[in-house]
């Protein structure tokens, strides 16, 4: 004879329904791989605070791992110390560390340091009214792991086809320091002279004393920023 299960067993079989994790109205939490557009991005990164730095590169999520002393904290510190003594001396310039740039709708990333034009000076970029970047600035200085990091592949192709005239990435663990100048919409890696100094074609006077850079002997980094200049801003 069949079993007839009756409308009060069959409810204990069946699991209550759960209710959502998350509000209707509250932003989805970032994680890193997401595919978002822009204003999804920034939706869900404001709604984070204790997030530090996500960055969207052409339409994906990536949330660095925390930074350590040796192979970030202080190489990122030494080139921004660089960049500031040059923007100091240079009312026409702006540099920033650490600021979210909003490049166009796919990609949106937070470089380790960026040095401008100010856009009254026929820069490329500027301040928006909510306060981030927006546009290209001339220089991006990133400082990645290796040649193997997304610094020298997605967002290098990100800053060339925006237009960003020069790219700087110290490759901490190859004791490298690349440095891209945009020509004809593709990036040349710049060699050091005779003097083992690569100078900037955009910013007169910026000029980097590479060995000096990667020793840690930031006072000739320096020094060689009162050296003559061998070029004009161009814009």
């Amino acid at each position: 004879m069949a079993t007839v299960m009756t409308t009060k067993s069959a409810a204990t079989q069946v699991a209550p329904a759960k209710s959502p994790s998350t509000k209707p109205d509250q932003p989805l939490p970032l994680e890193p791989g997401d595919h978002l557009t822009r204003a999804e991005f920034e939706r869900r990164y404001h709604s984070m605070p204790e997030v530090k730095k996500a960055e969207l590169i052409e339409g994906v999520v990536y949330m660095p791992s925390p930074v350590r002393h040796k192979s970030h904290g202080k190489p990122h510190g030494k080139m921004m110390t660089w960049l500031g003594v040059y923007s100091a001396a240079k009312s026409e310039t702006d540099f920033s560390d650490n600021t979210t740039l909003r490049l166009d709708q796919d990609n949106e990333p937070q470089p380790d340091g960026v040095l401008r034009i100010d856009e009254a000076h026929g820069g490329r970029s500027r301040v928006t009214e909510d306060d981030y970047l927006e546009g290209s600035p001339e220089l991006i200085v990133e400082i990645a792991s290796s040649s193997a990091s997304y610094d020298l592949r997605e967002k290098l192709n990100v800053y060339r086809r925006n237009g960003v005239q020069e790219y700087i990435v110290w490759r901490v663990y190859d004791e490298q320091i690349d440095w891209f100048s945009l020509q004809d919409e593709q990036y040349v890696l710049l060699h050091p002279n005779e003097d083992g100094i690569v100078e900037s074609r955009v910013f007169p006077g910026l000029r980097l004393k590479v060995a000096a850079m990667l020793s840690g002997d930031l006072a000739t980094v320096l020094a060689a920023l009162n050296e003559p200049a061998k070029t004009e801003i161009t814009t």
